[in-house]
């Protein structure tokens, strides 16, 4: 929990002007990454749903905690299905992932500012989520690799 809320943290340290709002490099899901393949789902869920929680009301407001709850939960609900049905390394889970986190804060977007047309900023969030997913995903399957399981 301390690591998922340090990561989330730094990134609001991290300048990143892509002069598209929301979006990050997602280390915190980095975290969560390796929570799932590490913890039960119940307790991964726990620590993101609380990460989201204390990091909003740390380093944000309500409605920055509305769109991580949309992106978050639905970015781990995702993760958690590829994971369960195989066939995917841990690279393309993260991508799964970072792109439905994306989807997530899109729909949130649509819905609180009543227009449909935020759904052009889809092929870009799409690139932002897969370039983090890769990355996130990389550095979360070499932890995965190398931390023993039984702590």
């Amino acid at each position: 929990m301390a690591l998922a809320l340090v990561a989330s943290y730094i990134e609001t340290l991290i300048p990143i002007s892509v002069g598209i709002p929301g979006v990050k490099i997602g280390l915190a899901n980095g975290v969560i990454m390796v929570l799932l393949y590490m913890v039960s789902l119940r307790e991964t869920y726990a620590v993101s749903l609380a990460r989201i929680v204390l990091s909003g009301f740390l380093f944000g407001n309500l409605m920055m905690i509305i769109y991580s709850l949309a992106g978050g939960m639905l970015s781990l609900t995702v993760m958690a299905l590829m994971k369960r049905f195989g066939g995917f390394s841990p690279v393309g889970v993260s991508v799964a992932g970072g792109v439905s986190h994306n989807i997530g804060q899109l729909i949130v977007a649509i819905l609180v500012l009543e227009t449909g047309r935020l759904v052009y900023y889809f092929p870009i969030l799409l690139v932002s989520g897969t370039v983090a997913g890769i990355v996130i995903g990389i550095l979360a399957g070499e932890i995965i690799k190398r931390v023993p399981r039984n702590l």
